[in-house]
């Protein structure tokens, strides 16, 4: 009750770590549907063993509450991706008041950002808009453009019951389905050649 009350308001917090109780402000005006504090201590719970020293992607940031949920449990560094201009202002207004330097906010269209090659992730988040093209789409430019690795772990987040097609190279690790909401850990499985 308190966690949806919060949200209401255009805030969560942090649930563990160095930042613990810290409160991430948004504008619930513009559409943020930030992940609920039980999805995400469930998420973090399962990646645990991995988060430490790990370098982290939000492909949709919105709230920044994964990438920063990551920070306090002492990831190395986080890149946010968000395409609109309000919500970037607001991350980099939390990140000043969290006092976070290794974290990257960019404005930016995910899928045209996605389309360069860089270095891969070890960790990344996948929790867009409810539009399940979003979903394939981004997988399909992290895999082409070599964004992830061998054992990169996914997270993805998705209305109940959207239909999720994945590359066969993409390995269920977790599952968990809400009244509303279904998410997933997958694990990449580079195929050796």
């Amino acid at each position: 009750m308190y966690n949806s009350f919060l949200r209401k308001k255009g805030r969560v917090y942090i649930i563990s770590g160095k930042l613990k109780g810290q409160k991430i402000a948004f504008k619930n005006n513009l559409n943020i549907r930030p992940t609920t504090n039980r999805i995400r201590e469930t998420l973090f719970n399962w990646i645990a063993k991995d988060i430490k020293n790990s370098r982290c992607l939000d492909c949709f940031a919105g709230s920044g509450a994964l990438g920063l949920e990551s920070i306090s449990r002492h990831a190395k560094f986080v890149t946010l991706l968000e395409i609109k201009k309000k919500i970037i202002l607001s991350l980099i207004q939390n990140a000043k008041k969290l006092n976070v330097s290794n974290v990257e906010i960019i404005h930016t269209n995910t899928l045209d950002w996605l389309k360069k090659t860089k270095k891969p992730y070890d960790i990344i988040f996948i929790d867009p808009p409810y539009n399940e093209k979003l979903v394939e789409n981004t997988i399909i430019l992290l895999e082409k453009k070599k964004w992830i690795k061998n054992k990169s772990i996914i997270y993805i987040e998705t209305k109940k019951n959207q239909p999720l097609i994945l590359p066969y190279n993409f390995t269920l690790y977790k599952k968990k389905i809400t009244n509303h909401i279904a998410f997933y850990l997958y694990i990449y499985e580079k195929i050796k050649i």
